[in-house]
């Protein structure tokens, strides 16, 4: 019994790796799809992201506050900017991005909540920012401090 018990968990480890793998497959396949896309429609070049400011300091805030802020960015390239994957130095700061491509000339966002709950002290989030544009990883930060309550 115990042998099947231990097939049976091996089985499911074995099938549920299979599918995540499959689902990454599918998120670099959209990725590529939407390069090939832009290839298509006659860009040619590189795309360049220039942010308006790439570190925003929340000042003095008391723990358990939430900063928002908006990190704002224009195409200075020539071919469209595909962000395929935006991180957080930290668990506590949370990143959204544009997931569409942005055309040259166009601007895109990347919006992050920092919750200071548990975080007292000066803090300094770096946020990572991986893309096809002329710098493939680039990174903008959150930085303030936390005073006890």
């Amino acid at each position: 019994m115990k042998k099947l018990i231990l097939a049976f968990v091996a089985a499911t480890v074995f099938m549920s790796s299979c599918n995540q793998e499959a689902k990454k497959s599918d998120a670099d396949n959209s990725t590529e799809a939407s390069a090939n896309a832009a290839s298509a429609e006659g860009f040619d070049g590189i795309g360049k992201m220039d942010f308006e400011s790439s570190v925003y300091d929340f000042g003095k805030i008391k723990e358990g506050e939430v900063v928002k802020h908006v990190f704002k960015f224009e195409n200075t390239g020539t071919s469209p900017v595909i962000l395929s994957q935006v991180s957080a130095s930290c668990g506590c700061t949370t990143p959204t991005f544009t997931t569409t491509p942005i055309l040259p000339g166009k601007t895109g966002e990347i919006a992050v909540e920092f919750n200071s709950a548990g975080q007292i002290g000066l803090q300094q989030k770096i946020i990572t920012i991986a893309s096809n544009a002329e710098s493939n990883i680039t990174t903008v930060q959150l930085k303030g401090e936390v005073e006890a309550i």
